[in-house]
C-alpha cells in the first residue's frame, strides 16, 4: 500500500496498517485504532480504504435502528448488489462486513465505533461471537475489521481486562500528537524559539493547523503576537472554543463543571491532589474519581515523582486545554466580544510565559531525554524519564528536579543518568550547575539511585553565559541543551 503524497509523516501508523491489511492469513482479524480528537485517525483510514480497496464506515451519535439504516445504504452502495441491504440487526450487519473478505484481504473501518456501542451496548459482545475462532463466517473471511474511537475511556476499555473483545485484537494502533520536532516541520516553522511557543500552545494536533487555523502560521518571531490574537483569540475561528469541545465530547464526563475546574487547578499550578483540593476546596477523596476519569480520557496525565513514592503530580495533557484554563477561561467574557483579543493577549502573555511555556518546556526536554536524545550522550539508553522532588534533610528544603534520567537496572540499584534543570526564559550560569551538583550529592545519600555516572544537564530557551559554558568545556559530566539541540537542528 503506498501512502499518500498528501499525508504529512504517520510512517510508523500507515506501516502497522499495511501490515494488518495486507496480511494474507486465512480468518477474519479485528484491530482497534483509538486517539484523542483531531490527530488525522479518519484519513488515516480512509486512506487505508482507498488504497486497499476497502469499506468505510464513519459513524454518528443516532438510534440504533437509524445506524443500521446507514450502514445498510452504505454497503449497499459499496457492493452494489442485486437488492439492497436491510440489516435487521448488528449481528446480520456484522457478519455482511465479514463476507466483503471472501476472496481477498480487505479493510473494514468502523470509524466513532463508540456512538455505536453508546446506542448499542451488546455490540462488542456481538462482535466478539462473529469472530468465534471456529465459526465458518469468520474461518472463510480475511476481512480486517477496524474499529476506531476518539473517546479514549472508551476506547481503553474496549480490549482491557473482562471486556468482551479481550483477546481479540491483531491490532492495537494509538494515533498520538505530533511530537515538538514534527509539529514545528508540520506548521512550517524552522526557528526552534518562535516552535516551541506554537507548540506550547496548539500542541502536535494536526488538524489545528489545516482546518482550524486554515493554514495560518505565524510568518516570524515578531508575528507571533498577531498569530495569537487572529487564531486562538479570535471568536470567529474554531481554534477559539475548541477546548471546550474537546471536554464535552468526552461521554463519560457528566459533571463537567467539577472537571473543568479540576483542570483549572492544575493549569493555576497546583499539580497534586491536595492542591487541587484546597483550590477547588473539597476533600482530596471527593476529587478522586473526576481525576481518574480524566486520566482515562488522556485530558490528565499523572506523573510519579522520580525521588518520593506516592507522590505523583498531574499536568493536562493537551496543550490547547492547557492554554484555555490558563489565559482564556478568566476573561471568557470579554474574549466573546469582538475586538478583545489584543489587549487580553497584551494582559495575558506574563501569565503565559509563567504557566504554559515554562511548564510546557520542561516537559519537552524530558520528552526529548527520553525520545531523542542518544544514548551515548546520556551514558546508556533510559528507561524512564521524569521529575520529582529531593529532600535536603540538614537544610529542610525540597529541591526539585525536572529532568530525572533513569536507566535500566541490572539486578541492583537503577542508575541515574542524569538530572536536569530547564529554564524557558533564565540564562543559565554557573550557580544552576552548583546546583545540580548539590541535588546529586544528595541523591547519592539518599541511596536510591547509581548516581557514579550522574551527568548534570542544563536545559535553557535563552542560552548559557560563559561560566556555564566554561564549566562545561572543562567537564565532561555537565551538559548544555539549547533549542537547538531540542530541535535537532546542531
Amino acid at each position: 500500500m503506498d501512502k499518500p503524497a498528501e499525508m504529512f509523516d504517520r510512517d510508523y501508523e500507515w506501516s502497522a496498517l499495511s501490515r494488518f491489511i495486507t496480511d494474507p492469513q486465512p480468518g477474519a482479524t479485528l484491530g482497534v485504532v483509538s486517539g484523542r480528537r483531531r490527530q488525522g485517525k479518519t484519513f488515516l483510514l480512509d486512506a487505508a480504504c482507498r488504497a486497499a480497496g476497502g469499506f468505510y464506515f464513519g459513524a454518528t451519535e443516532a438510534a440504533d435502528a437509524e445506524s443500521l439504516r446507514r450502514i445498510s445504504a452504505a454497503l449497499t452502495a459499496h457492493v452494489r448488489p442485486a437488492s439492497p441491504f436491510h440489516f435487521a440487526d448488528w449481528a446480520e450487519a456484522v457478519d455482511a462486513l465479514l463476507a466483503l473478505g471472501a476472496e481477498r484481504p480487505v479493510p473494514v473501518v468502523i470509524d466513532e465505533f463508540p456512538y455505536l456501542a453508546k446506542a448499542n451496548p451488546e455490540l462488542p459482545s456481538i462482535i466478539q461471537e462473529a469472530l468465534r475462532p471456529l465459526r465458518d463466517q469468520r474461518t472463510g473471511s480475511r476481512t480486517r475489521l477496524l474499529l476506531c474511537g476518539s473517546a479514549m475511556s472508551f476506547m481503553g476499555r474496549l480490549l482491557s481486562g473482562n471486556a468482551p473483545l479481550r483477546g481479540r485484537a491483531g491490532l492495537e494502533l494509538v494515533v498520538r500528537p505530533l511530537d515538538h520536532r514534527l509539529a514545528a516541520e508540520f506548521w512550517d516553522i524552522a526557528d526552534p524559539h518562535l516552535a516551541m511557543k506554537v507548540n506550547a500552545i496548539v500542541g502536535g494536533t494536526p488538524a489545528y493547523r489545516r482546518e482550524f487555523a486554515r493554514g495560518d502560521t505565524p510568518k516570524t518571531p515578531d508575528d507571533f503576537d498577531d498569530w495569537v490574537v487572529r487564531t486562538v483569540l479570535n471568536p470567529e475561528t474554531p481554534l477559539f472554543r475548541e477546548a471546550r469541545y474537546l471536554l464535552a465530547e468526552e461521554p463519560d464526563l457528566r459533571d463537567t463543571a467539577l472537571y473543568l475546574s479540576v483542570l483549572a487547578a492544575v493549569a493555576d499550578g497546583n499539580a497534586t491532589r491536595g492542591g487541587m483540593a484546597g483550590y477547588l476546596e473539597r476533600k482530596a477523596t471527593d476529587i478522586a474519581h473526576p481525576i481518574n476519569v480524566l486520566e482515562d480520557a488522556g485530558l490528565l496525565h499523572r506523573d510519579a515523582d522520580a525521588f518520593r513514592d506516592n507522590r505523583p503530580t498531574y499536568r493536562i495533557a493537551e496543550p490547547l486545554i492547557g492554554f484555555y484554563h490558563a489565559i482564556m477561561r478568566p476573561v471568557w467574557d470579554q474574549l466573546e466580544r469582538p475586538g478583545s483579543a489584543a489587549r487580553v493577549w497584551q494582559a495575558s502573555r506574563r501569565r503565559f510565559v509563567s504557566n504554559v511555556l515554562g511548564p510546557h518546556f520542561e516537559q519537552v526536554c524530558r520528552d526529548w531525554a527520553l525520545h531523542h536524545a542518544d544514548p551515548e550522550l546520556l551514558g546508556g539508553l533510559p528507561a524512564r524519564v521524569g521529575h520529582g522532588v529531593v529532600h535536603d534533610p540538614r537544610a529542610r528544603t525540597g529541591n526539585e528536579v525536572d529532568v530525572a534520567v533513569i536507566g535500566i537496572a541490572d539486578g541492583a540499584k537503577p542508575p541515574l543518568l542524569a538530572i536536569g534543570e530547564a529554564k524557558w526564559n533564565d540564562t543559565m550560569g554557573a550557580a544552576h550547575i552548583e546546583r545540580l551538583r548539590h541535588i546529586r550529592d544528595l541523591i547519592t545519600l539518599a541511596g536510591r539511585y547509581d548516581t557514579t555516572n550522574t551527568q548534570l544537564m542544563c536545559f535553557s530557551g535563552a542560552g548559557f553565559n560563559d561560566k556555564a559554558r566554561d564549566a562545561a568545556a572543562a567537564d565532561p559530566d555537565i551538559r548544555l541543551i539549547d533549542l537547538e539541540t531540542l530541535y535537532g537542528q546542531v
